[in-house]
């Protein structure tokens, strides 16, 4: 890689579907780029795109195309406004959900020609504890685990934060609650998942706070845009933008794990041992 600068690669994931996800990923990278840092949004749902459906764009190119030799991922990713690009996944392509180590590492390499282009890279993961879903969680710097007011969202999360502590030795996690009535509802989803983790798990969770639920966030996305776009005043657009805040208070690690050649060097050593 011939970036020198630290990347800070976030990772949004939770285990299940339904959780609100690829919402919280469209609406953190855009509350980013508000801040005039340079956001990819890469939609990492490999074989069922999210991203572009949820924004209504129609992409002439996607990753697909950069695996295929077509183009470089310069060409791939959609500028969404002056500090914001989304590299969109392919939809309803099979193949794509099972990529081999050489395709992984072609995918990784094709970073090198943006990664001067990026603060911050946010990965949106596909629903699920998949191969893909771990390799990419497990190249991030920051993993953001969403989760919202259903067991089986708690259960899930817990199942991945399992998988990842027992077999790849991670210990450090960021909880985020969505869809939440009112802030307390918040906290005790965290102490739940907390309560269990402290007892089975040696792991560090740190609550990031919540996003309220709010019907701003459902018409957004019948108007297929993000409600920090639509709906600038929400209440759910106010949470994005406190999310932003603490996010830029994060560390950037400034070791090679805080750049964007450990998420290559990440991505394609989990590839190649098919973990």
């Amino acid at each position: 890689m011939t970036a020198t600068k630290p990347v800070r690669v976030i990772a949004v994931t939770g285990g299940k579907g339904g959780v609100g996800k690829t919402n919280v990923s469209v609406n953190l990278a855009l509350a980013l780029s508000q801040t005039e840092q340079r956001v990819v949004l890469m939609d990492a749902d490999l074989g069922l795109a999210n991203v572009d459906v949820l924004l209504g764009l129609k992409p002439s190119k996607t990753i697909a195309d950069v695996l295929d030799g077509r183009c470089g991922l310069s060409e791939v990713m959609v500028p969404y406004n002056d500090f914001m690009s989304i590299v969109p996944a392919s939809s309803g392509t099979q193949e794509m959900t099972a990529l081999s180590v050489h395709e992984h590492a072609e995918l990784i390499h094709a970073f090198n020609d943006v990664a001067d282009q990026m603060d911050v890279l946010v990965v949106d993961t596909a629903a699920g504890i998949s191969d893909s879903v771990i390799n990419f969680v497990r190249a991030a710097q920051e993993v953001l685990v969403v989760v919202c007011d259903e067991p089986t969202s708690i259960t899930d999360a817990y199942a991945l934060i399992k998988l990842l502590n027992r077999d790849y030795q991670m210990t450090r996690f960021r909880v985020l609650a969505n869809m939440v009535r009112t802030e307390q509802e918040g906290r005790n989803m965290f102490s739940k998942l907390q309560t269990v983790t402290d007892r089975f798990l040696d792991v560090t969770l740190q609550y990031v706070g919540s996003i309220p639920y709010d019907e701003s966030v459902r018409k957004a996305v019948q108007r297929q845009a993000a409600v920090l776009k639509a709906f600038p005043k929400s209440k759910a657009a106010l949470a994005y933008r406190q999310l932003a805040n603490k996010v830029e208070s994060w560390p950037v690690l400034t070791t090679p794990r805080g750049h964007l050649e450990f998420f290559v060097e990440r991505l394609v050593q989990g590839a190649r041992t098919g973990n």
